[in-house]
């Protein structure tokens, strides 16, 4: 039976014979329906609708009713997912429960139940993320906490939703090892009414809770939508050197002769390498010289205070410098220090 057979049969009324004679003949239609909400008319309202024919003889005003039709709105299934970070989610190889956040919502007319799945072995991304969970907002905040918020179960706790309801879901991966600084992996969560899916117009007679048809809509029942990831990695190098001005004008390694170390630390890739520290031990058979400890070329105090580094304080007889979070590809830092031969 076609969906247009059975919204026929939900129809019904009773013809009125229209008497015609010399006088005004009027013809009036009155309608009765529920207020439409912004995704259509719900659910199971229904419309009824009545005739009316009005005419004169004479002096005489007479009246004519037709009988009442009444037609029941069928279920209309429906349902969007949009994903909700404003840009990939940063990740680091080997991060583990990393969040996606999607909103799932029902636009059909009626309530409605949904499952959950997500994808990631979609092929056109650089990395699989590994689905580990998928949990809904039970505390309607929109931030993701696994205490607050509720594990989902496929067949135990799907999601019901009143029409136009919408519901945030966060989807759980964790990152593979070895991905690489740049790379992209897409996680899928796809949402499917229990109540009905696949061809758009296709019919499930009578099985809206009114006993009205329930029909899939554009969206065919399912919809999903993709979030991503995106490896942020950082690496940190230094590279030190040094030159000799001896007491006597050159640059021999002589008694006496002042050392100049310096140490360039420079970054590569997208993420953020955090608390940087440098070290470096003043060598044996050398003294370091007082005052000349510098961060790009900038003076620093020997001892531990507000500044970047210190002589001997932090650890004996070692240079410390701490150059805080440092993002890959920033401006190389460079430490310069003095020693003295004995």
């Amino acid at each position: 039976m076609t969906a247009a057979t059975n919204r026929a049969t939900r129809t019904s009324g009773n013809g009125a014979r229209i008497l015609l004679a010399a006088g005004l003949l009027v013809v009036a239609f009155g309608l009765t329906a529920a207020p439409a909400w912004a995704g259509g008319t719900p659910a199971c309202t229904e419309i009824l609708n009545e005739a009316r024919v009005v005419w004169t003889t004479g002096a005489a005003l007479d009246t004519l009713a037709s009988g009442t039709t009444s037609t029941v709105v069928d279920q209309l299934v429906n349902v969007s997912v949009v994903w909700q970070d404003a840009a990939p989610i940063a990740v680091s190889p080997g991060d583990t429960a990393r969040v996606l956040t999607f909103v799932v919502t029902n636009t059909g007319n009626g309530e409605d139940t949904f499952s959950l799945a997500t994808l990631s072995a979609l092929g056109d991304d650089d990395f699989d993320p590994i689905p580990t969970g998928i949990y809904l907002d039970g505390d309607a905040n929109g931030e993701f906490g696994e205490e607050a918020d509720e594990a989902y179960v496929s067949g135990t706790n799907d999601p019901t939703l009143a029409a136009g309801e919408a519901l945030v879901v966060f989807v759980l991966s964790d990152i593979p090892p070895g991905v690489g600084d740049g790379d992209e992996g897409v996680s899928r969560l796809v949402v499917t009414s229990t109540a009905a899916s696949g061809t758009p117009g296709s019919v499930v007679p009578g099985a809206a809770p009114c006993g009205a048809d329930v029909v899939v809509g554009t969206s065919g029942g399912t919809a999903g939508d993709d979030g991503s990831y995106i490896a942020s990695t950082v690496s940190v190098s230094v590279a030190k050197s040094a030159t000799v001005a001896d007491p006597y004008g050159a640059a021999d390694p002589v008694e006496g002769a002042v050392v100049t170390y310096s140490l360039v630390v420079t970054s590569a890739g997208s993420g953020t390498a955090l608390g940087v520290t440098v070290t470096d031990a003043i060598p044996e058979h050398t003294t370091y010289v007082p005052g000349t400890l510098a961060l790009d070329g900038e003076a620093l105090t020997d001892e531990a205070d507000a500044d970047a580094g210190d002589v001997g304080s932090t650890t004996p007889g070692t240079v410390t410098v701490d150059l805080g979070d440092v993002a890959g590809g920033s401006p190389a830092r460079t430490i310069t220090f003095d020693v003295t031969i004995e």
